[in-house]
């Protein structure tokens, strides 16, 4: 486990369209083990390895996460906001968050009434987004617009915490997991002879529509592919493995399977996995599943695809918590995948 770089990638600030200082972060981090590195016009970091063959393996993370954007600011210097992605309301009041505005981070507190002030019927509902503010302690409103501006984004407060042993958690490990997994991919790789040329990806604008992947898988034209994402963890209370199925920390990363993913794919994980020695777990997903290896399984004719996700507690929240046991599985499922890779593998989906 390099904490170091998955701490670096935590604090560094990357709401969907806002991505760079994550990538920064990225770029650094795989400039020693890339042969070649290049962002293109939408920001996604790729990272390519030089294989011995012409076989082209994508495989991606990434970099954005939810977040909020300032859209007005009233003549009390109070700051409403919109969402970046999937953000649930009812967890906003109370939270102390970050605005960036230019090179400056600004620090505030997300408002609402007090539960004292609220009426009978105002307690029995959630929070509404017209309900909340940021009160940055500004003024009045030519104070505020002296320190933030109409467009910057805001993310939760960030950090880092040890909880026990192997489980950490961090307000973004969607999906700077999947972003550390491909870093940690290209560094294991590094010096050493494969077949695949490997383009290790950190995209963009996954929460607001899988954008980066499209474009960038579009731009590589892999034959094989792999996303990198969180799933949820059904192992806490109130959840149903009877509906959602059983997915747990620590129990290795989840392998997909289902329409989203090449079944020949799917096989060679599992091939990989047995043969790393390494716990896996597997998820069912009779459809899209709304990562990026849906975007990158639809590029131009089509590609093999499969998908390796980390199990994730209380996903879109300022506290999610992953194992780093589950992160470093992935890394060996991939570089053992990668060895098993051939361009004389067909993965044309077929009854053997």
């Amino acid at each position: 486990m390099d904490l170091k770089f998955f701490e670096d990638l935590v604090l560094a600030p990357s709401p969907s369209g806002f991505e760079q200082p994550a990538q920064d972060v990225y770029r650094r981090y795989v400039e020693k083990y890339a042969d070649e590195i290049k962002t293109d016009i939408h920001g996604n970091v790729i990272a390519k390895k030089n294989g011995t063959g012409n076989l082209r393996f994508m495989v991606v993370g990434h970099a954005d996460e939810i977040g909020l954007m300032v859209n007005y600011i009233d003549d009390n210097g109070f700051i409403r906001f919109v969402p970046i992605g999937g953000v649930d309301t009812s967890i906003l009041p109370g939270l102390r968050v970050q605005i960036y505005h230019e090179k400056k981070v600004i620090k505030g507190v997300i408002g609402k009434k007090p539960i004292h002030l609220l009426k009978p019927e105002e307690r029995k509902n959630a929070a509404k987004l017209e309900d909340l503010w940021i009160d940055i302690g500004a003024r009045d409103k030519k104070d505020a617009e002296k320190k933030v501006s109409i467009g910057d984004p805001i993310t939760f407060m960030p950090g880092l915490d040890i909880l026990n042993e192997d489980i950490i958690t961090t307000k973004a490990t969607d999906n700077k997991a999947g972003v550390y997994i491909a870093g940690l991919l290209l560094k294991e790789l590094h010096k050493k002879k494969i077949e695949a040329n490997i383009f290790a990806v950190s995209s963009v604008q996954e929460e607001i529509g899988l954008r980066g992947a499209t474009t960038s898988s579009f731009g590589i034209d892999p034959h094989v592919a792999i996303a990198i994402d969180v799933t949820h963890a059904i192992d806490y209370p109130g959840l149903s493995k009877e509906q959602l199925g059983e997915t747990n920390l620590a129990k290795g990363p989840t392998i997909t399977v289902g329409a989203n993913i090449n079944p020949q794919v799917f096989k060679l994980m599992k091939k990989a996995a047995e043969q790393a020695k390494i716990d896996y777990q597997i998820q069912a997903a009779p459809r899209g599943t709304g990562t990026d290896a849906n975007a990158i399984q639809l590029t131009r004719s089509g590609v093999a695809t499969g998908l390796i996700s980390i199990p994730n507690r209380y996903m879109h929240t300022p506290s999610e918590i992953i194992s780093t046991k589950d992160l470093d599985s992935s890394v060996k499922l991939l570089l053992e995948f990668v060895k098993l890779l051939s361009s004389e593998i067909d993965f044309v989906p077929n009854n053997k």
